[in-house]
């Protein structure tokens, strides 16, 4: 009689978070076992899954969480992931995003050693490790130059991964360029912008605040990028992969297709440039080549530009009808 082969297992760091919860939920409906990651005292509870309150940054806390849910795959995802956050607290951000990832790849690297059994990894890099690479389109190999305390944190931990790869871990970074949904939090300022959108157009607010208008990123879809990464789980073997669009639009790009979509022309009557908001240091123009995904992983995004902006601000006029 052949054994019943039990469902992988995976652990998931920033559990709570936009990309995580889709995350969540993409590998219970694979019928796995998820465990999930959130910070100590908070209340974040996520249908389906196993909860661990742990700070990855204390010493012996990663290796006693993978000790204790021997996971097949770890998804690390958890971070403070916002660039001007990053200029306000950037000795946090090197511990949260750099220091907590070494210890998270050092316990698998320790427990695949110890139990024998193989630990895949996949690690969310970030485009901004790129951000003064000087390439018109940035790819695996373009030159990691960052610009700012995040970027820097996250070539730490992009580095890392590297490292233990050597060292015979199957671990991957997943360079994630930006990617929106309605889950995004409202301190950033895609959220900020569809939300603006939908309050102004049902008279409940009547300005935009914004600092640069000029800086182009290549946006994407977050359950997109998701199935990336469950991509990258499944092919099982350690690499560097890079999760974008191709193409790019501005902020002002964003900012029109949010007010378009609540039937708005005349956009710029209702924006006011804010000089609190710009950050100390951002690359104009970030734009990413995602060949290698579509070749090995056969992964492709599934919404434009319009079509993710317009979900957006759907979500939020449902947001306003409900407050």
């Amino acid at each position: 009689m052949t054994a019943r082969r039990e469902p992988p297992s995976a652990l998931v760091t920033g559990v709570a978070g936009q990309d995580g919860s889709y995350l969540s939920e993409a590998l219970v409906d694979l019928g796995w076992t998820v465990h999930g990651v959130a910070r100590p005292g908070s209340m974040s509870v996520v249908d389906d899954v196993t909860m661990h309150q742990v700070d990855l940054g204390e010493p012996g806390a990663a290796s006693d969480l993978v000790g204790a849910t021997d996971p097949d795959y770890v998804f690390h995802l958890a971070g403070i992931s916002s660039v001007w956050r990053s200029w306000k607290d950037p000795v946090l951000t090197t511990r949260v995003n750099g220091v907590s990832a070494a210890s998270l790849l050092d316990a698998c690297h320790t427990h695949q050693e110890a139990s024998g059994k193989r630990v895949m990894v996949i690690n969310a890099s970030s485009a901004e490790i790129f951000a003064g690479s000087s390439d018109p389109i940035q790819n695996e190999n373009s030159r990691i130059a960052p610009t700012s305390p995040y970027g820097a944190s996250k070539a730490l931990s992009h580095n890392m991964v590297q490292v233990y790869r050597s060292r015979g871990l199957e671990a991957t970074n997943a360079i994630l360029f930006n990617h929106e949904s309605p889950r995004r939090p409202d301190t950033f300022v895609t959220r900020k912008i569809t939300k603006a959108a939908a309050a102004i157009v049902r008279g409940t607010q009547s300005k935009l605040e914004l600092g640069s208008m000029s800086a182009q990123r290549d946006w994407g879809w977050a359950p997109d990028y998701v199935a990336a990464m469950v991509a990258m789980a499944l092919h099982g073997k350690g690499d560097d992969f890079v999760v974008a669009t191709g193409q790019s639009h501005s902020v002002a790009d964003f900012v029109a297709a949010a007010m378009a979509a609540v039937g708005i022309d005349d956009w710029r009557s209702y924006v006011d440039a804010d000089p609190e908001m710009l950050r100390p240091a951002d690359s104009a123009r970030m734009i990413g080549d995602a060949s290698k995904a579509r070749d090995v992983l056969g992964w492709a995004p599934t919404k434009n530009f319009e079509e993710i902006v317009t979900a957006m601000v759907e979500f939020d006029m449902t947001e306003e009808m409900a407050a």
